[in-house]
């Protein structure tokens, strides 16, 4: 049997029109999911902003310790703890001795803040 570049090229579009969608499925390699900074906001839509004392603020560890009222959604008391964040640029907001409201939740086993503002006096 005689293949012509035609018929080669004609072969490999319709294999192409059928493994493609399929690949793209089954890969997660999909449009539909969103960029990282959309998925932090969906990640804390929904968490209840806690007003917190920033106590020290670790860049190079991209850590922060807060001292926080109660965070319902982690069923957690006022206390002083070291949170991951999830995004280190949320870092640049803040630093130590301000007043600050922040979202948090538990990421991968560790408590880390979602979002964080300085509070205007």
């Amino acid at each position: 049997m005689q293949f012509t570049m035609k018929k080669h090229t004609i072969l490999l579009c319709s294999l192409l029109a059928v493994a493609a969608p399929a690949l793209a499925q089954s890969h997660g390699h999909g449009h539909d999911s969103p960029a990282p900074a959309v998925q932090l906001a969906q990640a804390a839509a929904g968490r209840p902003q806690v007003e917190a004392l920033v106590r020290t603020v670790d860049k190079s560890a991209k850590k922060i310790t807060l001292k926080h009222g109660d965070i319902p959604n982690l069923d957690m008391g006022p206390m002083t703890m070291v949170f991951q964040v999830q995004d280190p640029a949320l870092l640049d907001k803040v630093k130590a001795g301000d007043t600050v409201r922040f979202t948090a939740d538990k990421v991968k086993g560790a408590y880390t803040v979602l979002t964080i503002e300085p509070v205007q006096k």
